[in-house]
């Protein structure tokens, strides 16, 4: 009499896949509680939550919203962000920048007339910026990098000292790192522009 025969491997296969399967999604679902960064380079990692972030590794500060929102800077182990709260979270990397100096003839970007100063530490400063329609800021020259959070829609034209202008349009909330060393003017485009501008040391 012959016997039946012994099981192969492929009825085994869908058990397996089940199981990789359920593993696999365990591991999407972890990834996706942790929201990824709009920002990331060798000075900042930048979120724009509205939830807490894991305990963070350095230096933080967090920016509330709407634009007039606290401002608060946290330490590595601290959380931060919070349930349910729109919060853009700056956390500063330990990289060291030596100090520009300014030989462009014109004035550093900050301060300038109208600007407020909302905090200053070792590592940072922030300023708080509200454009004018019709007026053009003073030639200035960016000795630090920065990191902008735009309060609401707001349309810029920037000017180089040779005369050569650029337009750009930016959302409520949205988060730009620009370099340092450059030199430009500002012109609001249209009806209001506004700014959280932290600057780096």
């Amino acid at each position: 009499m012959i016997g039946r025969p012994a099981p192969t491997a492929k009825k085994q296969v869908p058990c397996l896949v089940f199981a990789l399967a359920l593993g696999g999604t365990a591991a999407v679902a972890a990834a996706a509680a942790t929201p990824s960064p709009v920002i990331d380079n060798d000075r900042v990692t930048v979120w724009d939550v509205t939830t807490t972030l894991p305990p963070a590794a350095h230096d933080f500060l967090a920016l509330s919203y709407p634009g007039k929102g606290s401002v608060t800077v946290g330490h590595p182990g601290e959380t931060p962000g919070h349930a349910d709260q729109h919060t853009v979270v700056i956390e500063l990397k330990n990289a060291a920048v030596t100090p520009l100096a300014n030989a462009s003839g014109y004035p550093n970007a900050f301060p300038r007339p109208r600007v407020e100063k909302v905090l200053e530490t070792d590592k940072l400063i922030v300023w708080r910026y509200r454009w004018n329609p019709g007026e053009i800021t003073p030639m200035h020259f960016h000795d630090k990098d920065v990191v902008v959070v735009y309060g609401e829609d707001t349309v810029l034209e920037s000017t180089t000292p040779d005369g050569k202008s650029t337009v750009n349009s930016y959302k409520a909330v949205e988060i730009r790192f620009n370099k340092r060393d450059r030199v430009h003017s500002e012109r609001l485009m249209n009806g209001a522009g506004s700014a959280m501008i932290t600057e780096l040391k």
